[in-house]
């Protein structure tokens, strides 16, 4: 295992960022509510969210990567302006930035912050994880009401400010149509990308 803390870890040619723990939703499938912080030998629990500097020391040289990818156990989004000002100056160093969130940043902010995303991300990974309200609710466990149709108008919005985006969605999940999120993800004209259940990074 490795020290902490563990702000940045590489898998295949990423480079990922560890920006926070906390997180908008409280899914059945994630890790660290199953007792395990750990993704590929790196554990990510952080004793404290680390700042634009700390963030930027942890991804190094840009050149090294295929991208920079803001993710981690937690939601980037939460911590937006540290993502944005980070995100900036990696592309300024000529990294790819690619920003892996929950869709949820417009209802959590309580405004659109996808205009935002246009000078700071390359690529937006959206956790679809269902194809329809009922089952998202059902392992996604939002505390608001309105979290899936705030998701779906934030891929809306986001593909006018953000070149690729994309909806992922996990097989193995009890209820969950995999055709069905893919045809969702068509229909908003956004990719997809299909994942597996307990396969993480």
């Amino acid at each position: 295992m490795y020290a902490h803390p563990c702000i940045g870890y590489t898998i295949r040619r990423s480079r990922y960022l560890n920006v926070t723990n906390r997180c908008t939703l409280r899914c059945t499938f994630c890790p660290k509510f199953n007792g395990s912080w750990s993704v590929r030998g790196y554990d990510l629990r952080l004793h404290e969210e680390p700042g634009v500097e700390a963030l930027l020391d942890a991804a190094g040289d840009p050149a090294r990567y295929d991208e920079i990818v803001f993710c981690g156990f937690g939601e980037p989004s939460l911590r937006l302006y540290t993502v944005l000002e980070a995100g900036a100056e990696l592309r300024r160093r000529g990294a790819r930035v690619r920003l892996n969130t929950d869709g949820l940043a417009n209802l959590v902010h309580g405004r659109d912050v996808t205009p935002d995303l246009e000078e700071t991300v390359d690529a937006v990974s959206i956790s679809l994880n269902a194809q329809d309200a009922a089952t998202s609710c059902r392992h996604c466990r939002p505390p608001v009401p309105g979290a899936f149709p705030a998701l779906i108008d934030f891929a809306v919005r986001v593909r006018e400010f953000v070149p690729n985006v994309t909806l992922t969605a996990i097989d193995g999940l009890e209820g969950v149509s995999i055709p069905a999120c893919r045809a969702l993800a068509e229909q908003l004209g956004v990719g997809f990308r299909r994942r597996v259940l307990d396969q993480v990074g």
